[in-house]
């Protein structure tokens, strides 16, 4: 484990009242062109959390895609979140809540 800043996520089943294990999480940046470059991967484990996907960060915009139909099927198929990082001196936590026709964000410490 590494003192880097990184983008963590955990995935919460609010329908099943318990965590989301086995949902797989591209993080990708954003470039100058306007395309994404991969940059990490993960499976959220029996906890619903992936703790790093990316060792280090620059300010920028970033882009998390997560792959919910291999979770559970149904209305959502992905979800895909971007977000900016201002501050790449810290690390940021970007939680999902599933429900079974929606999904809500926050931004976590």
């Amino acid at each position: 484990m590494t003192d880097r800043p990184t983008i963590s996520t955990h995935v919460l089943d609010t329908a099943l009242g318990r965590p989301a294990a086995g949902v797989r999480v591209r993080l990708a940046a954003l470039l100058d062109d306007g395309a994404h470059r991969p940059i990490g991967e993960g499976v959220t484990d029996a906890d619903g959390r992936i703790r790093s996907l990316v060792d280090g960060l620059v300010p920028g915009v970033y882009r998390l895609t997560f792959e919910v139909h291999a979770y559970r099927t149904g209305f959502l198929r992905e979800v895909t979140l971007e977000i900016e990082v201002d501050d790449a001196t810290r690390s940021w936590h970007v939680p999902l809540l599933l429900a079974p026709y929606g999904a809500t964000t926050y931004r976590g410490s």
